[in-house]
């Protein structure tokens, strides 16, 4: 089969395994009582959805290994290990991250309060997870210190900086799309626009066919597409940091298989405005001495507070990721 038909394959192939995993998951969750605590200042109509199912992130990067080893396999193959090399490190990178997730949640079960590993602690590992990744790249996949650069149509030589950007940016991206994981259906969305955005550029863009990009971003596709089916509002099951901290370390290791990892800057720039927000309303109300920028951070409850409906946030969030990877494309 032609690599498109591989690809429609692992999407289709993901988001049916993940639908009948979550099928049978969100009962177990239920009956042992592995609901979602809400925080305490977040707002007030959130509590509602306290007890609500989490972790349910384990379906998808269940499915996810379950494909991506056929996939290896098939490629494997066909093409020699160093075609599926890309594919078989960015996988790991987003399972180990996932388990660091999986960590957090099951300490915040453990408390009965919606904070688990502390700040450090959960950033510490993902700096320690994205510094093996670029490692791997590097010593697995034959990736330089050269970084492309979107529109300018070149390339610039980092040296030893790339390495500690690469980490930044990895684990940058990785926090955002965590946070951005605050409403019903937002972060399920946002990463199905931005694994279709990635599966284009792997098949369609004027670079060569990447076969490991191309599968990894369809698992992508159908893990966020198999797991909207319940995560929807009103959701029936949350991912949990299990799932968010998988999504954001496969979206972001998808940019560095295609040898454009700036590229995330802008396809996901929704994610790191959520960091952004977060980061600015901190600084403002230390420097204002108690005044607040935004009526809540990260952003999409500054929304929320204004006055819009979750469905409406999601809507607005997507389109515009939608139209950053549009514009994205041109920079590819």
């Amino acid at each position: 089969m032609n690599l498109l038909t591989l690809s429609a394959v692992c999407a289709v192939a993901t988001f049916v395994i993940t639908f009948l995993i979550l099928r049978k998951l969100i009962p177990v969750l239920k009956s042992k009582k592995m609901g979602q605590p809400i925080l305490e200042i977040g707002p007030r109509w959130h509590k509602n959805k306290e007890g609500t199912p989490t972790m349910g992130g384990a379906s998808f990067i269940a499915a996810s290994v379950a494909v991506g080893v056929f996939a290896c396999v098939y490629l494997g193959i066909k093409g020699g290990i160093k075609t599926v090399a890309p594919l078989i490190l960015t996988l790991t990178y987003g399972v180990i991250c996932g388990l660091t997730g999986m960590i957090d949640d099951m300490a915040k079960l453990r408390k009965r309060q919606n904070e688990g590993l502390k700040a450090w602690q959960k950033l510490a590992l993902q700096i320690i997870c994205a510094a093996l990744y670029v490692a791997g790249l590097a010593l697995f996949c034959g990736h330089t210190t050269e970084v492309y650069i979107p529109f300018a149509g070149k390339t610039v030589d980092f040296g030893i900086w790339y390495y500690i950007l690469a980490v930044i940016l990895l684990a940058g991206v990785d926090n955002s799309v965590n946070l951005n994981d605050g409403i019903d259906g937002l972060c399920s969305s946002i990463t199905l626009v931005v694994g279709i955005f990635f599966c284009a550029a792997a098949l369609f863009s004027s670079r060569a066919e990447n076969p490991s990009l191309a599968v990894m971003a369809s698992l992508i596709i159908g893990s966020a597409a198999g797991f909207l089916m319940y995560n929807f509002y009103p959701a029936r099951v949350f991912m949990g940091d299990t799932g968010s901290l998988y999504f954001g370390a496969v979206v972001c290791g998808c940019a560095f298989i295609l040898g454009n990892p700036l590229i995330i800057v802008i396809a996901g720039l929704v994610y790191i405005l959520e960091t952004v927000s977060v980061i600015l309303q901190v600084a403002y109300f230390k420097l204002t001495h108690g005044k607040r920028l935004f009526k809540m951070a990260p952003i999409h409850h500054h929304f929320e507070k204004c006055g819009f409906s979750e469905i409406k946030i999601v809507v607005l969030f997507t389109l515009t990721t939608a139209a950053l990877c549009a514009a994205a494309w041109f920079g590819l």
